[in-house]
C-alpha cells in the first residue's frame, strides 16, 4: 500500500519540509495503485466535460458559421421578406402573401436609390445532378438569380462567367454550379468543368461558372447549390404561393436609413397597402438577423451549463465516494505517519492532491474530446476549426472546483484521524 513518504527516500517517514513536488509525486503514486477506480472516476468526469464543452463548442461553431453566412450580406445590406411573427409552432405565424414574382421586379425596376437590387428565388432543395454515368445525391438545391445576385450576396466565382443579359431575358439553359458538384461529377477539376453539360431535373445545362466554396450556412449545402438564370427557375419551378427573395446593397453604410424607409415606402406601394394598414412584410438586416440568432442560441448555452452542471455532480459524489474508500483502505498508513510526525496539514493536502489530480486528467481529456466533437457540425456547415478557450478556462475552472469539493471532506477526516487509533486499525 502506498504511504505518504517522500519519493526520494523508501521508508515511511513524512518529510517535515514537503515540497509541492514531492505532494504531486505521492498523490500520482496513489493513483496509479488503484488504477482501475481512479479510470473509472477520470472517465466519468472526462463524459461531463466532453458533453459541456462539445456542445458549447458546436453552438459557437454553428453560429459563427451562420454569422459567416450573414455577413456575406454586409452591414450595407437589408433584405425584404415576407412578415413572420412569433407564435405556434417552430416557424411561427406568417403574415400576409409571399412576395411574387410580380411585385419583386416592380420593386427593382422603381427603386431609385443608389443600390443595387437582387431577385432570386428557391427552386428546390432535393435535385440531382447528372454529367454522364456520375449522378449526386438527392441534395442538390437549385437557386433562380438575376444579374446581381452573386454581387450582392458576396460570392464571387473560382472559374467562369456570370449570366449576360441576354441569357437572363431569354431564359437561356446556363448554369453555375457549387464545387461540390464538381467534386462529385468532374473529380474537382473546375476548368474541366466550364463549358461542359448537366442534366438537373430533367432539363441539361451548360455550365458558365463555378462558385467559389462557401460552406452549407443557411441554405443547407452553400457548395451544392446549381443557380440558373431567374427566368429558367419561374418558367420550371414557378408558381402562384411561391416567394421571391429581394435584397437590397447600397453602397454606402451611412446612406442605410435612407435607404430603407424608401425601401419600405415603396414596397407598401407595391403591395398596395392602405393608409393605416400594417406591413405585411419585414425588412431585415444582416447584423439584426445575427443579434437574433446569437440571443436564440444564449438560451441553450444557459441550458446546457444546467445540465454539464448535473452531470459533473454526479462525476463529484463519484470522487469523494472513492477518496472515503481510500482513507479508509489507508487508515492504518495515516497512523504510521502521523506516529512518524506527519502533519494534519501535509496529509490533509495529499488527498486532496489526489482528488485534484483525478479531476484535472479527467477534464483535459474531456476537454480535448469536447472540442473535437463539438467541431464536427460546424465543419460540416462549411464553418472553419473553432477552439473555444472561454469553454475551455470553463472547463478547466470546473474540475479544478469539482476537485476541491470532492477531496476536501476525505481530506479532512483524513488528517483528524486520532494516531493511535488508527495504528489499532484492521
Amino acid at each position: 500500500m502506498p504511504t505518504f513518504m517522500s519519493q526520494r527516500a523508501n521508508n515511511h517517514q513524512i518529510n517535515p519540509k514537503m515540497e509541492t513536488i514531492d505532494i504531486i509525486k505521492m498523490a500520482y503514486g496513489n493513483v496509479r495503485s488503484n488504477m482501475l477506480r481512479s479510470l473509472l472516476t477520470i472517465a466519468i468526469i472526462a463524459i461531463g466535460i466532453m458533453a459541456l464543452v462539445g456542445i458549447l463548442t458546436a453552438l459557437d461553431g454553428i453560429t459563427y458559421a451562420l454569422s459567416d453566412s450573414f455577413s456575406g450580406l454586409g452591414a450595407n445590406s437589408f433584405e425584404i421578406a415576407q412578415k413572420i411573427e412569433k407564435g405556434n409552432g417552430p416557424h411561427g405565424r406568417k403574415i400576409g402573401d409571399p412576395i411574387s414574382y410580380q411585385q419583386a421586379t416592380s420593386f427593382k425596376k422603381r427603386f431609385r436609390v443608389n443600390a443595387r437590387v437582387a431577385l432570386s428565388m428557391n427552386c428546390t432543395f432535393s435535385a440531382t445532378a447528372k454529367h454522364k454515368s456520375k449522378t449526386t445525391n438527392p441534395n442538390i438545391s437549385v437557386k433562380g438569380i438575376d444579374e446581381n445576385y452573386l454581387y450582392v450576396n458576396g460570392q464571387t466565382l473560382a472559374e467562369g462567367r456570370i449570366f449576360s443579359n441576354t441569357e437572363m431575358e431569354n431564359a437561356s439553359h446556363k448554369a453555375i454550379i457549387g464545387l461540390d458538384i464538381v467534386k462529385q461529377l468532374f473529380d474537382g477539376k473546375t476548368d474541366q468543368a466550364v463549358g461542359k453539360f448537366i442534366t438537373v431535373s430533367d432539363l441539361k445545362y451548360k455550365i458558365i461558372g463555378i462558385l467559389k466554396s462557401k460552406g452549407s450556412g443557411m441554405g443547407g449545402g452553400g457548395d451544392r447549390v446549381v443557380m440558373v438564370p431567374l427566368m429558367v427557375g419561374k418558367m420550371v419551378y414557378g408558381d402562384p404561393r411561391r416567394g421571391y427573395q429581394v435584397v437590397v446593397r447600397g453602397s454606402e453604410i451611412q446612406d442605410m436609413d435612407n435607404a430603407i424607409a424608401e425601401a419600405q415606402g415603396l414596397f407598401r406601394k407595391v403591395r398596395r397597402l392602405r393608409v393605416g394598414d400594417d406591413n405585411d412584410f419585414e425588412i431585415r438586416k444582416a447584423d439584426a438577423m445575427i443579434a437574433m440568432l446569437e440571443e436564440n442560441t444564449s438560451t441553450l448555452r444557459t441550458a446546457t451549463i444546467s445540465i454539464g452542471l448535473i452531470t459533473l455532480l454526479g462525476a463529484a459524489i463519484g470522487l469523494m465516494n472513492i477518496m472515503l474508500v481510500s482513507v479508509t483502505e489507508r487508515t492504518k498508513e495515516i497512523g504510521i505517519n502521523k506516529a512518524l510526525g506527519a502533519r494534519k496539514s501535509d496529509i490533509r493536502k495529499v488527498f486532496l492532491a489526489e482528488a485534484l489530480l483525478i479531476g484535472q486528467i479527467g477534464g483535459l481529456v474531456g476537454i480535448f474530446l469536447g472540442i473535437i466533437v463539438g467541431n464536427i457540425i460546424p465543419q460540416k456547415m462549411g464553418g472553419h476549426f473553432y477552439m473555444p478557450w472561454g469553454w475551455l478556462s470553463l472547463g478547466v475552472a470546473l474540475c479544478i472546483l469539482v476537485g476541491v469539493a470532492s477531496g476536501y471532506y476525505p481530506a479532512k477526516k483524513a488528517a483528524n484521524l486520532d494516531p493511535i487509533d488508527a495504528l489499532r486499525y484492521e
